[in-house]
């Protein structure tokens, strides 16, 4: 059997989710699907281009299976994920599957984006091209185009033994052009994640954040810091689309808009809903949201038209934090955004972050006091990552704060690590004030029983019961790393 193209999301640690954006095996082991290379493969097979996804993470396959899958499929071209974390078992996966058969591998992702000469150099001819920041149509192009790169934009590759860059790719203005993500490759109903009804599908209804939170990954590396908007047309069609794929989703799931902020345009935030509602749709969904994008008339209808939960960056209870990270928010926009949100009766899943330059004891203190005073549904604490390609790794690199000696230092034990001290705040400190945080929140008696007793039915139960032992076994395994 030959496939022209195969793209895989590639093995790495058990539990490791390289999807998200901060790539590592999270504590509530969150499985979620390969978004950004269904898009890809959708639009090699509106080329006419014959391909193949797989997932190996969702199918519990390793290294020994990608070599099995190569050599059966014999493709031309490979293309694989990367991530900082994973980088070198990823450049392993390229030998793979170039000793297994496979021509031409193609690496796509934000730590090859971020740093692409050393990518390919690193590989040593196991990786041929990089394909940077936002790749849809870049790897079609590649592919299209094999035997003169030059010509194709956003890419890096080896020519006489040095890499070489070419031209900058514009941003994709017109999402709407852009076919839906090949979702028929995979099997829905084996992403899992404990804050989301169960199944979740990912819906990607605009790309880019123009606010540069000077942490945050994809607008800086993959999809840049202007928004672009897909039409509420679109969008729905895509749900419609969905359902026929996956109907479990009407039966207790969700669909979850991963845009960085799906309220940031409220006519069109708006638009997608009266859209869910002209089209008479039972469908449950949640979005992630700004503290400054609150708005009573937005929430009420979101409320209507099935949103059932706010995902949002509050990050600190520290206002020169805030102030520090450029989150262009204060803590009086965060309390507004709380009773905005519960008025419309939506839940809130806050997110915080810790241990970025200026950090105290104090205000980490400050920021889980906040957390536990706002009446949020759900929390994570996350110690602050500084990727390559960010304005945090910058000044973490030209200040000295660094402590990892290479890339694999981004995990322990395949957790997230930190990788950042500082004189008055150790990355020791940083790591246990997030367990701590956890703790605080999730440990709560009142917590506890309200948690139970909200429960929408069974699968919902099983949603809560498996994402608390994924929970549990997080905290388990740090307590004997100790």
């Amino acid at each position: 059997m030959t496939t022209d193209v195969l793209i895989i999301n590639e093995p790495f640690v058990k539990d490791f989710c390289r999807t998200q954006r901060w790539a590592a095996r999270t504590r509530g082991r969150v499985l979620r699907a390969p978004d950004w290379l269904a898009y890809a493969t959708a639009v090699l097979e509106e080329a006419g281009i014959p391909v193949r996804l797989f997932d190996f993470p969702a199918m519990g396959w390793d290294k020994k299976n990608l070599r099995e899958i190569v050599r059966e499929h014999q493709p031309r071209f490979v293309v694989l994920d990367s991530t900082t974390p994973s980088i070198s078992s990823d450049i392993d996966c390229a030998r793979i599957c170039k000793d297994a058969g496979a021509q031409i591998v193609i690496m796509v992702g934000p730590h090859a984006s971020a740093v692409p000469e050393e990518t390919l150099r690193d590989a040593a001819g196991a990786v041929n091209v990089v394909c940077i920041g936002e790749y849809d149509y870049t790897v079609r192009d590649v592919i299209q185009n094999y035997g003169n790169l030059s010509t194709v934009q956003g890419i890096a590759y080896i020519e006489n033994g040095v890499p070489v860059r070419t031209a900058p790719r514009p941003l994709i203005e017109n999402l709407d052009a852009l076919p839906f993500p090949a979702w028929q490759h995979l099997d829905l109903l084996r992403y899992f994640d404990g804050g989301k009804l169960h199944p979740y599908i990912d819906m990607i209804a605009g790309r880019g954040c123009p606010n540069a939170c000077i942490f945050c990954l994809w607008p800086q590396v993959m999809h840049g810091m202007r928004f672009r908007l897909r039409s509420p047309e679109n969008v729905v069609d895509e749900i419609e689309r969905d359902i026929k794929l996956c109907p479990q989703v009407l039966k207790g799931g969700e669909f979850f808009f991963e845009d960085d902020t799906f309220t940031v345009s409220k006519p069109r935030a708006m638009g997608i809903c009266e859209e869910i509602l002209r089209r008479n749709l039972k469908i449950t969904f949640s979005v992630n949201a700004r503290v400054d994008t609150a708005d009573d008339e937005m929430f009420a209808l979101m409320k209507r038209a099935g949103c059932r939960e706010l995902l949002v960056g509050f990050e600190s209870g520290n206002e020169e934090m805030l102030k520090r990270m450029h989150k262009n928010a204060t803590l009086e926009d965060a309390r507004s955004f709380m009773r905005i949100a519960k008025k419309a009766r939506l839940d809130v899943h806050g997110c915080f972050v810790m241990g970025l330059p200026g950090e105290t004891r104090e205000t980490i203190e400050e920021t889980i006091n906040f957390a536990l005073e706002l009446g949020l549904h759900t929390v994570q604490f996350s110690g602050a990552v500084p990727f390559p390609g960010t304005r945090y790794y910058d000044l973490c690199r030209r200040e000295g704060l660094l402590t990892a000696k290479s890339w694999a230092d981004w995990l322990e034990g395949g957790e997230q690590a930190q990788v950042v001290s500082y004189p008055g705040l150790t990355k020791a400190e940083i790591d246990a004030a997030e367990n701590i945080s956890l703790k605080k929140f999730y440990f709560r008696p009142a917590y506890m029983i309200r948690f139970l007793f909200q429960t929408r039915n069974r699968k919902d139960l099983y949603r809560k019961l498996r994402g608390a032992k994924n929970f549990f076994s997080y905290l388990f395994s740090k307590r004997k790393d100790k």
